[in-house]
């Protein structure tokens, strides 16, 4: 056999287990008669590959009733009480780090400073942070079977690379397999806001959805695109960088050298900033430049100030009309709105409706949902998701199987 076809064969083998695997945690309990019959495949290699789920410890066998009362039929189900993963989020003020289980249940979480100036300094604290929460909290159960880790930026996923971040010294590194040899865990790195979409997608607001759009504008504006079941990230893997369309072109100059950004109007900072020139130039309002943030600006607002409602609403139509785009371009099942902003959703949805009624196709918009996302804060749901993606499509399985689908 040449080694082309010994590799066809091992991704067969991947992909089979993968179905296999999804099909049991999605519609489980199920028997391997049951099995056979979704997954279109035959006993004999159902039999195969649910004893080497069942030898790395990833399912187990239960007893079903039968209808008619006789011998109880065995069924199998995943372990996802017992077995977890140690999820985390990189961002601007620093680490957080979470412990779920395989059901997505978030058992407990602590936050770290990271604070290095340089390259070296951030790998060592974030790999430390690491072990010293895994020491903590990774010895009982759920026990971790990998690492999730999601940033602000541009990342390779497939790679473990981060290209750039905001905030953090991390350009050009592949912090995922050096953290992995660190760490002795698999560890699967991804860009927070379409890990985020691929969060809402396995147990968020886009359950049941294969093509939705999640935007969050939280310090940035992004956007995670969800196309037939799966994240779209195209062949240089960053996509969805909507904070970056020009809605102004003799706006405020944008940190990327552009002008007029979406993110120059939208994000918090730039709201922040707007109600303070504008508190500067003596325009009456319950606000107070001291004490300006996203959630004061929003509670001044639905209290019915002026000021405050002026600020949104001019946010509310460039990021209408980009929707729009959006809309245009995907043709989306529903449409997911994340950020503290939306704690004026009342406020905002009128405007955002509108200019995607007026800017994108009818039948494209006609009966199109558009809700809040299930998670509003930048949390660690996202890395949950790229960890039960990793099982999903069998690169997590595979890594855990060994020796077993070496066989």
């Amino acid at each position: 056999m040449s080694p082309t076809q010994v590799a066809n064969l091992e991704q067969v083998k991947q992909v089979n287990a993968a179905l296999v695997y999804r099909l049991i945690d999605e519609q489980g309990p199920l028997s391997r008669v049951r099995l056979a019959e979704l997954a279109a495949l035959a006993p004999a290699s159902i039999t195969k590959l649910s004893r080497q789920l069942l030898e790395a410890g990833l399912i187990r066998e239960l007893e079903a009733a039968t209808p008619t009362g006789g011998r109880p039929a065995i069924a199998l189900t995943c372990q996802n009480e017992s077995l977890g993963l140690v999820a985390g989020r990189l961002g601007r003020d620093g680490l957080q780090l979470s412990l779920y289980n395989l059901q997505g249940t978030e058992l407990v979480s602590q936050a770290w400073s990271i604070d290095a100036p340089e390259q070296p300094g951030v790998m060592n604290q974030l790999a430390e942070a690491l072990v010293d929460f895994i020491a903590q909290h990774g010895h009982g159960v759920p026990r971790p079977i990998a690492v999730g880790l999601t940033m602000p930026g541009l990342i390779d996923p497939q790679q473990g690379r981060v290209v750039y971040m905001p905030r953090y010294p991390l350009r050009e590194l592949a912090l995922g397999p050096w953290l992995a040899e660190r760490l002795g865990l698999a560890v699967y790195l991804g860009n927070d806001t379409r890990a985020h979409a691929l969060a809402e997608h396995l147990i968020g607001a886009a359950q049941g959805c294969q093509d939705a759009i999640l935007v969050s504008v939280h310090h940035g504006t992004g956007a995670g695109i969800l196309s037939n079941g799966h994240i779209f990230l195209g062949k240089n893997s960053n996509v969805g960088e909507i904070g970056h369309i020009q809605v102004a072109p003799f706006g405020e100059r944008c940190h990327c050298g552009n002008v007029g950004c979406l993110e120059t109007i939208v994000a918090n900072p730039a709201i922040v900033r707007r109600t303070r020139q504008l508190l500067a130039q003596g325009h009456p309002s319950r606000l107070r430049d001291e004490a300006l943030t996203i959630a004061t600006i929003c509670q001044a607002a639905l209290a019915g100030d002026g000021l405050a409602r002026h600020v949104l609403e001019q946010a509310a139509e460039p990021l209408g009309r980009t929707l729009a785009i959006m809309v245009n371009l995907f043709n989306p099942q529903k449409l997911l709105l994340a950020g503290e902003i939306m704690q004026c959703h009342e406020l905002l949805w009128p405007i955002l409706q509108g200019c995607i009624e007026r800017q994108s196709l009818p039948s494209f918009h006609q009966d199109l949902p558009i809700e809040l996302a299930r998670f509003q804060q930048a949390g660690t749901q996202g890395g949950y998701a790229l960890i039960k993606r990793a099982l999903y499509e069998g690169d997590l399985l595979q890594r855990l199987m060994n020796p077993a689908m070496a066989e």
